[in-house]
């Protein structure tokens, strides 16, 4: 379970970092060496790490990036994605599961997946930051959930014999990201996650809901049974979008790129287009068709245009901004129409999200080719019912600002079985603030207690929180017009990261930072890097690392936290093996491990692109 327990965090301070999560691959000196760290680190946690407090809006911070380890489409869409959206490498976790396995059954999701998953966001110390599990590619997109069924109509018939439970019958196949949106039932082996009111979340206009008709997201959030915010109870939520399907009826790795590459430059763009509402005779279609009125209403409102249109899809439109259909079939390669960058497009139908080969009907991966940031569909027949699909004022709250992900959660009342896919970050209508900070510039070499004086502006608004995080964990936050301290002694000497995040004041919460490499200078030395590496290399082309690390007893070479090098000693050459680590940009972290924490070092980032 996700607790904000700083017993477990044993992160990464005194320099030792990645290096613990790998250590019974290491030396059998660094072994020793990592378990002495992984004390001082977990020492240093209960004096040093900021407690937990809710915060909202989502950033790169908030985001846990999960990996397959044996698919190299994943390993490539994951690469591309945390370079662009800048995502730390403490936040990036690589797990292993066969490729070619597109679904499987709950309790094997539970043990591989979602427990693995819970287990190091609170390892990893980052419990209280944690608000989005964001799956790559080519992990399971079926679950399989009847043994979890069959206890829920149990549990029903005992509240009502009489009664024909369920009315539709219940259908026994979820999704990965309804799953894991919904982990605390899941997790816990409460069946109650098939209820279709399971996400209160969901924004309404209800008296309980007064005031908040749109809702930045927390993990550290608690609801009570009207969708109002409270204290104390178990619903609790974590966003969850996959990147890509690259398996079965999914896209190629080049399409997943190009729409998630135009997600991202999306961001804060204020698209000049339309979000049209698709009218038509289909069951589909009239399920929501009662709705369209007061989206656009609200949409219009904001300054975003919005139509009302009859038919399957908007025909011979450039400005498709976002489209919301009803119907089995969408054909998209004649429609003469153009997606913007960052829309959401979907079209309410049983197989959708169905990925498997010969699925029927229209996948959702479709509107993903034809250029949508986001879209979605359901993984096994739902029938018509409302409450498994996103309503119209999805798309109000991402005009209001809200990220991808955000908007959806906010718009689906039972999420179970609803697979959505896309960049959850993406944010066209966002209003960034701009961060300066003053007190350190990229580079500077620093000691003891640095001070910082951070300051944002953001369009038509203001800013209410600076948030300080140093090496993925965030240490200090203050006010406007305060100050962030944070005591380097807590940190190895070498390179590091540190990042201010911005928040403004209103419910929506957008975050923008200011993201700053420094070097940290108590005891006059360094990791250098001997020989100048090429820039660019083929695919599984080796990369020969020279290194040197005064007074080490070893230097290793990680990559998200993953094992690629080591050396004995404190100076040497090694060889990377680049076949394993995917397509794109990637960042290599050497470490020299010392006698101590304190002896140790951090080497400056290795850059590369693998072609």
């Amino acid at each position: 379970m996700i607790v904000g327990n700083a017993n477990t965090r044993l992160g990464r301070k005194a320099g030792n970092a990645e290096c613990r999560l790998y250590s019974d691959r290491l030396l059998p000196l660094v072994q020793l060496l990592t378990v002495a760290a992984c004390f001082f680190c977990l020492f240093l946690g209960l004096l040093f790490c900021e407690p937990s407090a809710a915060r909202a809006g989502g950033g790169p911070e908030n985001v846990l990036l999960v990996v397959n380890r044996d698919s190299v489409a994943s390993r490539t869409i994951a690469n591309h994605y945390q370079h662009w959206r800048k995502i730390p490498p403490g936040n990036v976790l690589t797990i292993p599961w066969p490729p070619q396995q597109q679904t499987t059954d709950v309790d094997t999701f539970r043990e591989k997946i979602l427990g693995v998953v819970l287990k190091e966001i609170d390892r990893r110390g980052l419990s209280a930051q944690i608000d989005y599990v964001v799956y790559s590619s080519d992990f399971p997109t079926g679950i399989d959930c009847g043994p979890d069924a069959q206890q829920f109509e149990k549990r029903l018939k005992e509240k009502n014999p009489d009664a024909k439970w369920p009315d539709p019958p219940l259908t026994k196949v979820a999704s990965i990201t309804g799953l894991t949106y919904l982990w605390f039932p899941v997790s816990q082996r409460l069946n109650m996650y098939f209820d279709l009111r399971a996400n209160a979340y969901m924004r309404r206009d209800i008296p309980a809901q007064k005031g908040c008709p749109t809702l930045a997201f927390s993990a550290q959030q608690h609801f009570g049974p009207e969708g109002e915010l409270t204290e104390g109870t178990n619903r609790r939520y974590l966003l969850s979008v996959m990147l890509g399907v690259t398996a079965g009826r999914g896209n190629t790795v080049e399409e997943v790129l190009s729409y998630l590459r135009r997600a991202v430059e999306a961001d804060g763009t204020r698209p000049k287009g339309t979000i049209y509402f698709c009218k038509n005779g289909d069951i589909r279609s009239r399920v929501r068709d009662p709705l369209f009125p007061s989206a656009v209403r609200e949409l219009k409102a904001l300054g975003v245009n919005a139509e009302i249109i009859e038919g399957i899809v908007p025909i011979g439109k450039d400005d498709v901004a976002g489209a919301m259909v009803g119907a089995a079939d969408v054909n998209l390669k004649h429609w003469k129409s153009t997606i913007l960058p960052g829309a959401i497009c979907e079209h309410f139908t049983s197989y959708g999200g169905i990925m498997t080969p010969g699925g029927g009907q229209t996948p959702l991966t479709d509107w993903l080719r034809a250029g949508a940031a986001g879209s979605s569909g359901t993984v096994f027949e739902p029938y018509a019912l409302l409450d498994k699909f996103p309503v119209p004022m999805m798309h109000v709250h991402y005009a209001r600002g809200c990220s991808l992900a955000e908007a959806f959660y906010q718009s689906v009342f039972g999420p179970y079985q609803l697979l959505i896919v896309g960049d959850p970050l993406c944010r066209p209508w966002a209003k960034i603030p701009e961060v300066s900070v003053e007190g350190i510039k990229p580079g500077d070499s620093v000691k003891g207690v640095i001070e910082l004086k951070p300051s944002a502006t953001v369009a038509e608004g203001k800013v209410d929180t600076f948030e300080l995080y140093v090496d993925e964990l965030r240490r200090a936050r203050c006010g406007p017009g305060g100050t962030l301290r944070f005591d380097t002694e807590q940190l190895a000497d070498g390179w590091h990261e540190l990042r201010v995040v911005a928040i403004e004041s209103s419910l929506i919460r957008t975050q923008g930072r200011a993201i700053i490499p420094f070097c940290v200078d108590h005891r006059g030395r360094q990791l250098t890097l001997r020989n100048r590496p090429p820039e660019k290399l083929t695919a599984g082309q080796p990369l020969e690392l020279e290194l040197e690390a005064p007074g080490a007893t070893g230097i290793v070479v990680l990559h998200n936290g993953q094992l690629v090098g080591r050396i004995n000693g404190a100076e040497g050459a090694c060889r990377v093996d680049t076949s394993p680590l995917g397509k794109g940009p990637i960042t290599l972290r050497p470490i020299g491990v010392g006698a101590t924490p304190a002896d140790y070092l951090w080497g400056k980032p290795i850059e590369l692109l693998i072609e």
